[in-house]
């Protein structure tokens, strides 16, 4: 048996990849699309956010499970593979059903199911570069999987508008009613989802626990200053004293809330909600500990989570700011682009539906632009190194999403998407290369389902805070929620500068 980790071939990275596209499919349909068919239902734009809330919370609450459970799995499919298959037979399932919602109420609900689907493929994906790749290929691993993520996301989110424009699909249709051209876009979805997801579970073969477990200790034996990150074990009486502390102030915000609610946007709740539950979690494993101190799959994420390595708690912030402005897009460019550029907020206008149109093809165009990143990036982190190189993409990012208030010219919104773009490719990339080395190989899928935290956290709190603001500082006016994100992916872009890196 080969001690080292083999450096894998193009076409072996190629194909382990693969399935990411398929992934971003759904991502993106629903991302150019699930606030198109909420309003399209009945939902008004101030109440957008907590409609969508649905993704982030999925997100964060199956990660890290689907995490911790591939780290521990093994079967005939092998070890990340099985979620591969099993989250997109549910994510095409309910790709198809989305757009035949009949019902709002129907519709939010879908939105929980196919994002949960979708995080079950997709955080084995992120595990499996670490899986199967050496340290020094990592970097390679993540910039293909970027470059996958542009490519899907080009052509699921200009679907309908090519099916509008190039096969004269209806792209209106009564009030309540999804268009045609959406509807055909998620079922094409559906269908490259499972294809790309199934071409990287047949082309590649997983290494078996035997293998990993003969690389990791040829790793230490070679590197034995880096030997990897071990989480401890917090005792039980800090979880309950923490425990009770985060659930009493979570009570006590959920009180001001409900007694100033006339002048507070009832989304607020869901801060006061999360911080409720943080508390009841860490009681919850103070109690599992005290009663039973054997290790259990709850009290493992919880100490995991209270032992992340010093890289990983710097980056937290850098993607706590990036990701705040990416919620913030997707939620209210549609209803931004078609007030503030084409004029009109009327579901079932032709002026509304060619800017929603638009905003596909925009997000597409930022998508594309992510994929040519995914190749110059590479090239930037050796001119400079990989700090200096996300700053310079998220700053770009910054301005792009600032200009959607100078830009008057819709067609010209191109451009913004070109920063965005950039920016896109190195969140998706750049920080999950700051952070490979950091991580213990056999802990690898619950740490990266955990840094998904910090891609949740955001888009819960943009969910609580951006409806509010933009109803009653910014009267009305959704095109604010994007400055707004600019200013932020600038924020992110200086706190890269504090993250040390690791060999």
């Amino acid at each position: 048996m080969q001690k080292t980790k083999p450096e894998l071939s193009f076409l072996q990275i190629f194909n382990m990849c693969f399935g990411f596209m398929g992934i971003q499919f759904g991502f993106a349909l629903q991302n150019a699309n699930v606030s198109r068919i909420f309003e399209t239902l009945g939902a008004d734009y101030n109440n957008l956010a907590i409609l969508w809330i649905a993704a982030p919370i999925t997100g964060l609450i199956v990660q890290p499970i689907i995490g911790h459970m591939s780290d521990n799995t093994w079967n005939r499919l092998g070890r990340r593979r099985p979620y591969f298959l099993w989250g997109a037979l549910a994510a095409c399932a309910a790709l198809i059903v989305m757009p035949n919602s009949p019902y709002l109420w129907m519709a939010a609900g879908m939105l929980w199911i196919m994002d949960a689907s979708i995080n079950v493929s997709m955080e084995p994906f992120r595990a499996f570069v670490g899986d199967m790749l050496p340290k020094q290929q990592r970097a390679t691993g993540y910039a293909m999987q970027s470059f996958f993520i542009g490519i899907g996301a080009t052509v699921a989110s200009a679907m309908p508008y090519v099916f509008a424009e190039y096969m004269n699909v209806s792209n209106t249709t009564a009030a309540g009613e999804i268009p045609d051209t959406v509807k055909y876009s998620f079922y094409f979805g559906a269908v490259a989802f499972f294809l790309a997801v199934l071409w990287t579970i047949v082309s590649t073969k997983e290494y078996s626990p035997e293998q990993l477990q003969a690389f990791e200790d040829a790793e230490k034996e070679e590197n034995p200053h880096n030997a990897g990150h071990e989480s401890t074990v917090r005792s039980a009486e800090k979880y309950i004293r923490a425990g009770a502390t985060w659930t009493v102030v979570g009570v006590a915000v959920f009180t001001i809330i409900k007694s100033f609610q006339d002048s507070l946007d009832k989304q607020l709740f869901i801060l006061a909600g999360l911080i409720f539950f943080f508390g009841i979690a860490q009681l919850v494993a103070g109690f599992l500990s005290r009663n039973k101190p054997t290790t259990n799959a709850f009290n493992s994420m919880m100490n995991d989570l209270f032992s992340m390595p010093e890289t990983m708690k710097q980056l937290a912030w850098v993607q706590f700011f990036s990701w705040f402005p990416l919620f913030a897009m997707w939620i209210y460019s549609t209803s931004a682009v078609t007030s503030y550029h084409y004029g009109s907020s009327d579901v079932t206008s032709e002026l509304y539906n060619q800017g929603a149109n638009w905003v596909g093809v925009l997000f597409g165009a930022y998508n594309g632009f992510a994929a040519i990143a995914a190749i110059i990036i590479p090239i930037l982190v050796r001119m400079t190194n990989l700090r200096i190189a996300h700053l310079i993409n998220l700053v770009l990012g910054g301005a792009g999403l600032a200009s959607f208030m100078v830009i008057k010219d819709p067609q010209w919104l191109i451009l913004s998407m070109v920063g965005v773009g950039f920016a896109w490719a190195s969140i998706l990339s750049v920080p999950y290369a700051l952070l490979a080395n950091a991580l213990p190989n056999n802990k690898m899928g619950i740490y990266m389902g955990i840094f998904n935290f910090f891609i949740t956290l955001p888009q819960i709190l943009a969910a609580s805070i951006l409806g509010f603001m933009v109803s009653v500082i910014f009267d009305n006016q959704p095109i604010y929620a994007l400055l707004i994100g600019g200013i932020s992916m600038v924020i992110a872009g200086l706190l890269v500068l504090r993250v040390k890196e690791t060999s």
